[in-house]
């Protein structure tokens, strides 16, 4: 029977090549997409809302900060939404 399991170096190991100077591009496909840097930002909430939003996270399944992230990329992108639909004013 074929083996179709591909061995895969770990990623200490590449690191340890890249630190000596190799070229690791080989372990690479560039098949994915680069991941923007985070930022940790402090946001207040009321009592009443951390108590909605940790609902909503038990209901769905995932953490607060999961919930609180997906609200907010829709509320942007129902921002941008709007704003595209907006009949443009004419400055002239």
């Amino acid at each position: 029977m074929k083996n179709t399991r591909k061995t895969r170096k770990p990623a200490e190991a590449i690191a340890r090549l890249a630190d000596r100077g190799k070229d690791v591009s080989r372990y690479f496909t560039n098949s994915g997409r680069m991941m923007e840097p985070i930022q940790r930002v402090n946001v207040d909430f009321t009592a009443t809302m951390l108590e909605e939003l940790e609902r909503a996270a038990q209901e769905l399944n995932i953490s607060r900060q999961a919930v609180i992230k997906t609200l907010v990329r829709q509320a942007l992108d129902q921002h941008y939404t709007a704003r595209a639909a907006r009949p443009r004013k004419n400055r002239g």
